[in-house]
């Protein structure tokens, strides 16, 4: 009887135990929503925690950039200055000669045959001199004896006189073809290092034929351009920096010359500024960039990891209190140059802005931030 009455009992409760476990279920789904209540204010969005600096105002420099060419007043470009057929090249590019050194040799046969040729005949007038002289004075004898007439000795003087004046004239044209032989060997103006040499042994050249060139190491000018938009604000004196493909300076100086006129094919005036060259890191001809400094203004910076661009566009997150919350809001920028790892802002920020620097990535307009304390 206790047998059947506890067996009837258990498979009277196995209908009852899904019941159960779904009370069970719901009492902790209730527990595990806090315990909300129907009717309650949903709660908002989280702030996206965000590290924030403040926009600064510092002096920054008014520079603009500008392309320029390097000229040295110390090349010499070598050319003849008479015609003819190179003989000999004595030096290499690159070599370093002392004033006078030979660098090549034009072919002299020429100019040899004509100065024999003048000296020949100088030597000739030279005889006939003599013999003039030496009949003047015999003439001189006879009249003064009176065995010849004044008429005579008057013709013996102009004979002589003659003869003399031509000498001269022979003379100085020796003189000049000597000096026109000494053309066909061509030295070093000055010290210095040879450049390029494009001619050839058996090379025809003309006086206007480019030989070679001589670089005297040292100081070089910049040549900048600048456009006549900017024209009135250049003065002597003014700071130039002259800086490499990553803006590093590698040499400053001043403006020593600005054009009084304006370039009619351009539309620029000529500015130049002395580049020491004392490393050798610079070369004549060479293209580099110029900045010229115009001044020094205040201006708000903000740090470059806060920026952003988007279709050419520049962008930054600025924390504003809106509602009584922290949000961030997006603002186009108007940025100048980098001043160290800040972009300088023209427009778009003002000093004391709260600046975003972290987390931009997660950031949309108007979305909630949190700033931490300390």
């Amino acid at each position: 009887m206790d047998l059947l009455t506890s067996k009837g009992h258990r498979e009277s409760a196995r209908p009852g135990a899904p019941l159960a476990a779904i009370l069970a279920l719901a009492a902790l789904s209730v527990a595990c929503s806090g315990g909300s209540v129907k009717g309650a204010p949903p709660q908002g969005p989280a702030g996206i925690p965000v590290r924030v600096e403040t926009a600064q105002l510092i002096a920054v420099k008014d520079t603009t950039e500008y392309v320029a060419a390097l000229k040295s007043r110390d090349t010499a470009v070598i050319m003849p200055q008479v015609e003819g057929q190179i003989t000999g090249i004595f030096v290499h590019s690159g070599s370093r000669v002392a004033a006078g050194t030979p660098l090549m040799q034009i072919d002299p046969a020429k100019q040899q045959a004509a100065l024999k040729t003048q000296e020949d005949t100088l030597a000739a007038k030279q005889a006939e001199v003599k013999w003039d002289e030496q009949e003047f004075e015999r003439n001189s004898g006879l009249y003064d004896a009176k065995v010849i007439s004044k008429q005579a000795l008057d013709q013996s003087r102009t004979a002589l006189d003659q003869a003399r004046a031509q000498l001269q004239a022979l003379q100085a044209q020796v003189r000049q073809e000597s000096v026109q032989l000494h053309y066909y060997r061509v030295t070093a103006p000055s010290a210095g290092i040879v450049g390029d040499i494009p001619v050839r042994v058996g090379d025809r050249v003309t006086t206007s034929t480019p030989l070679t060139t001589v670089d005297k190491p040292g100081s070089l000018e910049a040549y900048v351009y600048v456009p006549i938009e900017r024209s009135s604000q250049l003065k002597l004196n003014l700071p130039v920096q002259i800086v490499d493909q990553s803006g590093n300076v590698i040499a400053e100086s001043r403006l020593n010359f600005v054009s009084p006129q304006v370039d009619a094919t351009t539309q620029t005036v000529l500015a130049k500024a002395p580049i020491a060259n004392n490393n050798d890191k610079l070369r004549n001809a060479q293209f580099i960039h110029a900045r010229i400094v115009w001044g020094t203004q205040q201006r708000t910076v903000v740090p470059a990891l806060a920026v952003s661009r988007l279709g050419g566009q520049y962008f930054a997150f600025v924390a504003e209190q809106q509602d009584g919350k922290t949000v961030a809001h997006q603002k186009p920028l108007q940025v100048g140059d980098m001043a160290g790892n800040n972009y300088v802002v023209l427009e778009g920020i003002k000093p004391g802005d709260k600046i975003i620097v972290s987390g931009t990535q997660f950031l949309v307009d108007g979305a909630p931030v949190i700033i931490p304390q300390g």
